[in-house]
């Protein structure tokens, strides 16, 4: 009875909007009723991941156990807890031991945490932490990815398009913007399993390289080259960008989703490197996420640790950088900004796709990578989710010039509604595959 007190003493604040259900069937519901679901604790132990010292690293390891567990709409859960100020009662030292003497006999998932070794942002490192997220089965992400294997931010004209709808208007996209034309060099960095190469080789006629570090995305992407007839117009290698030729061999470049990887110690080398990549008057874009509160965890009443659950679990030694040094950066290498883009919106819809699609058939992922890294995902989407809807990451494609001697640069439209025309000619948009309340309408009622 101890620790069902201590429980209830927890949640009793007036911001807390979600229900709670506790281990021996009883309910706190939500005061307001606002949320359509509930922070499940499926056993004692999982309160003492509210118990001092509280951490990020705590909560997930109880998700992740399976001892504590979300019903309902996982992102709207998620985003209340994230809203929520935080636990404010004391609890009693007996309870707290009770609840600890519980939590010695869970299971510790530590086998899935990354486990690197060497220099910060080495080459070696570098693609270690590459193949600690990317290598788990190709299988398992092809559970939530679309048909593509586009595994960054859609771009949604309306809010109302597929999945793979969005996919490819994000690939034309950043093609458009680009102004890629026949037999134009062009690089991709990061190139995944193929997808914006496959685009700009087959529908833009570019010579594509995509780059990557990862062995499963190469191999599925070289497969998709050969069926699809483009392996003459487009390569994949193995490779990591600082050790491409710098002669200025490529008329565009672009990398998406891949400067998280990098690190703002790395960051002008990141750029400098790109730079010399380039022909004069080439492009290059890039679109990564970046944080936009100053370092705000998503949940903000946890503590700061040194790493963060995504970190720790997800992608181990990931920077998000804020737009502004990246801009500084990009410019002390010698570009010119031309074009800032904010996708925050998108990329909320995005994960609310992707989540949706992963919590369909969890029992499949369940048997391709085992129920603790399975939960571990649908954990990491639903707040990575949470995070792009309340504000504490952004995400961005920027469209850069390498200028000319005469400091002109080629390709850059007066008018850029070329890059977006024919995006909202659809006459019956097809329904969101997950609910509104976690999809496209979000921003305009919050």
């Amino acid at each position: 009875m101890e620790l069902e007190k201590a429980a209830k003493a927890l949640f009793d604040t007036p911001s807390r909007s979600f229900a709670v259900k506790l281990w021996d069937g009883s309910l706190l519901p939500a005061p307001n009723g606002a949320v359509q679901g509930a922070v499940v604790f499926r056993s004692p132990s999982a309160l003492t991941s509210l118990f001092p010292p509280a951490s990020e690293q705590q909560i997930a390891r109880a998700f992740i156990d399976g001892d504590l567990d979300i019903e309902g709409n996982t992102i709207e859960v998620l985003e209340a807890v994230a809203l929520w100020k935080g636990p404010t009662a004391r609890v009693g030292l007996s309870a707290m031991l009770a609840a600890w003497a519980h939590r010695l006999l869970s299971s510790a998932p530590g086998a899935l945490a990354a486990s690197l070794r060497g220099r910060r942002h080495s080459k070696t490192r570098d693609r270690d932490a590459v193949q600690h997220h990317y290598d788990i089965s190709n299988d398992f992400y092809r559970l939530f990815l679309d048909e593509a294997m586009v595994y960054s931010c859609a771009y949604f004209p309306t809010g109302f398009e597929s999945l793979e709808a969005a996919q490819r208007s994000k690939l034309d996209l950043i093609c458009r913007k680009l102004e890629l034309k026949a037999d134009e060099r062009f690089l991709d960095i990061g190139c995944g399993w193929g997808a914006l190469l496959l685009h700009a080789a087959s529908r833009y006629r570019v010579k594509a390289l995509g780059v990557t570090l990862s062995e499963n995305q190469l191999s599925e992407g070289r497969r998709r080259l050969a069926v699809l007839g483009t392996a003459s117009r487009a390569e994949m290698r193995a490779q990591d960008y600082r050790e491409l030729p710098s002669a200025g061999s490529f008329d565009k470049v672009a990398s998406v989703g891949m400067m998280e990887h990098v690190g703002r110690a790395r960051l002008d080398e990141y750029f400098a490197s790109v730079f010399k990549l380039l022909r004069p008057g080439g492009l290059f874009l890039n679109h990564a996420i970046a944080d936009i509160a100053s370092g705000v965890r998503t949940i903000a009443w946890l503590p700061q640790r040194r790493r963060t659950f995504i970190q720790q679990y997800i992608f181990p030694d990931s920077e998000l950088i804020p737009i502004g040094e990246v801009c500084e950066a990009a410019e002390r290498a010698g570009f010119e900004v031309r074009d800032v883009d904010g996708l925050r919106e998108h990329y909320a819809d995005t994960l609310a796709h992707w989540l949706a699609r992963l919590e369909r058939r969890f029992n499949d992922a369940v048997s391709l990578v085992g129920e603790s890294r399975a939960r571990t995902w649908r954990l990491y989407l639903a707040a990575s989710a949470v995070g792009f809807r309340i504000g504490r990451t952004g995400v961005y494609q920027l469209l850069l010039a390498k200028r000319l001697a005469n400091g002109r640069a080629l390709a850059m439209p007066r008018y850029r509604a070329g890059w977006y025309d024919g995006f909202l000619e659809l006459e019956h948009p097809v329904e969101h595959e997950v609910p509104l309340s976690a999809g496209d309408n979000w921003a305009a009622h919050p």
